[in-house]
């Protein structure tokens, strides 16, 4: 299976416990993980972090499937085609 490039969003908008199951799924898969930048959003009380990956549409999706099935958490991602 061929790899792709493409940015992972993730809105936390529960912090506590999901914050922990978050960086435990992110240092699974840091295989295909480029870059990370996390943004805590003070005044609205969440935080924002994208990710960018380059690896198989199996494994950005396993990875961003575990992600949202955390409470509090949202995720979506865009990929290159091919």
């Amino acid at each position: 299976m061929e790899n792709r490039i493409g940015v992972v969003g993730i809105v936390v908008e529960e912090r506590g416990e999901s914050v922990k199951k978050i960086n435990s799924i992110l240092s699974e898969y840091s295989r295909i993980i480029v870059g990370r930048l996390g943004v805590p959003y003070r005044e609205r009380n969440v935080s924002v972090i994208a990710i960018i990956v380059d690896g198989t549409t199996d494994e950005i999706g396993a990875m961003t499937g575990k992600l949202g099935s955390i409470s509090g958490v949202k995720v979506r991602s865009a990929l290159t085609k091919k």
